[in-house]
């Protein structure tokens, strides 16, 4: 029977990234078109605090490997462990969020295991044997269904493209494993992490993002977020010139997002900012160029100037609420 594991993430305060439920739910998605079954693995210094929430997603097992060395997140210390867990599993396929972490640990399980990957999997076709992947190429304008063909086959799943696990499916079994730890070249230094009152970027219901057009003034950008309880976004050349925290910046080159609803503000919507957030549910589109293509994927357009309509649009949520 095939075996699908599914590599959890914790974020550095010790709770679940929610990105790993996005994964699960992907996870089972393909167990069943394989007809197997789902596993979930997680290692680090303590992974016995997020136990209980992952064995409530419908896993057949939960592999929990604990090592001190495993404290801090390394792809050199991590892939290892990882990698001999799912050879002693006997792992058909092995995914993971495509997150930072993500994207930089199971490139290496794939070498260790030599094995075929597909990254940013946004779906999954067929079942049995003819199992094959939806994936975004040329900064999205192109999605190709790949075949993996070697006998273990490695994914990172888009987690915008597939819902939340939901908890709740009954307890799956704990088990404890020695992580395979080996020495590294690479030496943790230190962890800044960036605050926000605001919520996660990736994780927003709604998204406020600003381009060029704000001329680096996101006052009114910032003021709507708050006013909506949203995340903030910019597009990389407000990012490049500085206007903003490069942690903002979404597009194929910064953050995926799929929001319920996504506000470009000032954005003319180049091909690598619209592969980071065309999946969004509702897009609303203010610049004052009728031909930015950024209107061509917008629900909503509004050719006017940001610094107008923004502020009206703030004073009429004021009287809302």
């Amino acid at each position: 029977m095939p075996i699908v594991l599914i590599v959890a993430e914790q974020q550095p305060d010790g709770n679940l990234r929610k990105a790993t439920l996005n994964a699960i739910s992907a996870g089972k998605q393909l167990a069943e078109k394989a007809g197997g079954e789902l596993h979930i693995a997680l290692v680090g210094k303590d992974p016995s605090k997020v136990a209980d929430e992952l064995k409530g997603y419908g896993a057949k097992a939960v592999h929990l490997g604990a090592a001190a060395e495993l404290e801090h997140y390394l792809a050199e210390t991590y892939a290892p462990a990882i990698a001999a867990l799912a050879q002693e599993l006997k792992a058909d396929y092995i995914g993971m969020a495509s997150t930072a972490q993500g994207k930089d640990l199971l490139p290496r399980v794939a070498g260790r295991l030599r094995a075929a990957m597909a990254t940013d999997v946004m779906a999954i076709n067929g079942s049995g044997a003819d199992i094959t992947f939806t994936r975004p190429m040329w900064a999205g304008n192109v999605f190709a269904d790949v075949k993996l063909t070697t006998p273990v086959k490695v994914l990172t799943l888009r987690a915008t493209e597939f819902p939340a696990a939901a908890g709740g499916q009954g307890a799956a079994e704990v088990k404890t494993f020695s992580p395979k730890v080996e020495a590294s070249k690479t030496k943790f230094v230190d962890f800044k992490e960036v605050k926000s009152a605001r919520p996660e970027l990736t994780e927003a219901r709604v998204v406020i993002s600003g381009g060029r057009g704000t001329k680096g003034d996101f006052k009114e950008i910032e003021g709507l977020a708050d006013d909506l309880g949203a995340a903030v976004g910019a597009s990389r050349a407000v990012c490049d010139a500085g206007w903003v925290p490069n942690d903002l910046q979404v597009g194929q080159t910064g953050k995926v997002v799929a929001p319920a609803l996504y506000i470009a503000a000032g954005i003319s919507g180049a091909i690598q900012h619209l592969a980071g957030m065309k999946s969004s549910k509702t897009i609303v589109a203010i610049n004052k160029d009728p031909e930015a293509p950024i209107f061509q994927v917008a629900d909503y357009g509004m050719v006017a100037d940001l610094f107008k309509v923004l502020p009206e649009l703030r004073a009429e949520l004021a009287k809302l609420k």
